[in-house]
């Protein structure tokens, strides 16, 4: 991870984690963070935010 990426990571997951707490399902949930150039990708370690285009990972959620 950069440290601009590390820089940006708790704001990112803070807003992953409020859009979540607004929507309906599991589903709905990822569809809008990929509006926003976010993914939500199940790995051994738990949820992991990654971006959509550069395909790195922020942080579990």
């Amino acid at each position: 991870m950069t440290e601009s990426a590390a820089a940006g990571a708790p704001a990112a997951i803070a807003f992953a984690r409020q859009e979540r707490a607004s929507c309906v399902s599991d589903r709905e949930w990822k569809f809008r963070l990929r509006g926003y150039g976010y993914a939500v990708q199940d790995t051994p370690r738990g949820r992991m935010l990654t971006h959509v285009v550069k395909g790195t990972e922020i942080g579990l959620i």
